[in-house]
């Protein structure tokens, strides 16, 4: 790949899928830009507020009426990337199947495919990337002689507004009391109210919280109406385009297990995590294990009270909040973005 080639990313987003899978390729994107390039996104879903996203980084959106994950889908997206005068395409998502890789390798375009835990039956791209603590290459044993993996987590994409903060230490007070409460782009099962309740049963001084919700969320108007009957300040952020002066300013966090978790992670919040998707199970119940952040588990089975409790403790353990702070600091350095455009470069 030429840096005046255009980077072809594959990826969708909605209520359903939720931002994930955009948000961090926008990281890719971000870097091949930095570097002279041009990062285009082909979406076969509708994000509108993560399209206004994309486009004020100066990143072309184009929409295909296709079948997600459909041979006509692979076959548009070749179509469209040769006339582009593309050479690699970005896949990430679980729709991406062995047909869908066959038709872009066939088509003499490069493939990297993004993936999580090893659901496609078997792998063409000509790299692989999971980032995940638990990878390792027993999950690419069906993979062809000349795909390479990129494993672990020196390859998390942490997006642009990240890169500044690369070896920031926060300080961490005796009792945390500064909350911020991030459950992902979408939040179709309104995770975020059930957070919001917990929070009214905590018996803490000077506690405040930041509510990040999500472009894509559905429940705003009601998530405003109850923020503002809380027993403390709290204040609702919509849309957010830069975490880390949040994530910054938050003593200890509450957030969703995908993408947000690596970025908590390298800014060293002192996190609970919640799973609100099948896809998070493994990296979250790896992660904790590894004290990283405190595992809540699935989010249907974690009532208000629990959350409460879980809140309180971490927020007086000062000595336990400086060790996983420090564990994610050490885990995720940054450097992910620029470590995956030097292997498409090279």
């Amino acid at each position: 790949m030429s840096i005046n080639q255009p980077l072809i990313i594959r990826a969708d987003a909605d209520t359903q899928i939720g931002t994930g899978h955009v948000m961090r390729c926008m990281a890719l994107a971000q870097a091949c830009l930095d570097g002279g390039g041009q990062g285009i996104f082909f979406m076969a879903t509708e994000a509108p507020a993560l399209d206004t996203r994309l486009k004020s980084e100066c990143m072309e959106v184009v929409h295909l009426s296709v079948p997600l994950g459909s041979a006509e889908d692979a076959k548009k997206t070749t179509q469209l990337a040769h006339k582009l005068g593309a050479s690699w395409i970005v896949v990430d998502g679980y729709n991406f199947g062995v047909e869908y890789q066959e038709i872009i390798k066939d088509s003499g375009l490069r493939l990297l495919f993004i993936d999580d835990y090893g659901n496609a039956d078997h792998y063409y791209a000509d790299i692989v990337l999971n980032h995940n603590i638990y990878t390792n290459e027993d999950l690419y044993s069906n993979r062809e002689p000349y795909t390479q993996l990129l494993l672990g987590t020196r390859y998390v994409l942490l997006r642009r507004e990240f890169w500044q903060w690369r070896g920031w230490q926060r300080s961490l007070p005796l009792i945390a009391s500064k909350l911020l409460v991030t459950l992902g782009g979408s939040d179709p099962d309104n995770v975020t109210l059930k957070v919001i309740q917990a929070l009214q049963q905590i018996e803490s001084k000077g506690l405040e919280a930041v509510v990040v919700v999500g472009g894509s969320n559905p429940h705003y108007e009601q998530l405003q109406l109850v923020s503002q009957e809380s027993r403390f300040p709290m204040r609702l952020e919509r849309n957010v385009t830069s975490m880390p002066p949040l994530m910054a300013w938050a003593d200890v966090a509450i957030a969703a297990g995908g993408s947000t978790s690596w970025e908590l992670a390298f800014m060293g919040v002192p996190s609970l995590i919640m799973v609100v998707a099948d896809n998070q199970r493994s990296s979250v119940e790896s992660l904790s294990k590894m004290e990283v952040f405190v595992n809540l588990g699935w989010h249907h089975d974690v009532s208000a009270a629990k959350i409460a409790d879980a809140l309180a403790q971490l927020l007086v353990e000062a000595r336990y909040r400086s060790k996983i702070a420090q564990i994610g600091q050490d885990l995720v350095d940054g450097q992910g973005a620029a470590r995956v455009l030097n292997r498409l470069l090279g």
